[in-house]
């Protein structure tokens, strides 16, 4: 079995993320937490999962993020079997970008 996360060290640091407002503010804390290696994996890793949420292959994935296959099939997993923590965020940031684009168009329609 795997190590257990749910540590007060792990707690308390997200706790700080969700205290986080903005963008800016998050490159801030991140660039001072993670390496840029790290960093890029990440996104890396959170773009394979989008991806393969929207339902494009192994070799789309690979082609477009630059991902080994090993790391897509680690997300894949998670996808899968995980906590649904990437679904969580890839849909909240769906609804996101619709308000946004609803409030747009709304704006558009007011002037």
């Amino acid at each position: 079995m795997g190590k257990n996360i749910h540590t007060p060290e792990v707690e308390k640091l997200f706790e700080g993320i969700t205290c986080l407002e903005t963008v800016e503010e998050c490159y801030a804390f991140f660039e001072d937490l993670c390496t840029v290696s790290e960093l890029l994996s990440l996104g890396q890793r959170f773009e394979v999962a989008n991806m393969l949420l929207g339902r494009c292959t192994y070799n789309e994935v690979a082609e477009r993020t630059g991902a080994s296959t090993a790391t897509i099939s680690r997300v894949n997993r998670c996808l899968n079997y995980g906590a649904d923590g990437y679904e969580l965020v890839i849909e909240r940031l769906r609804q996101k970008e619709e308000k946004k684009q609803a409030e747009q168009e709304e704006s558009k329609g007011l002037q």
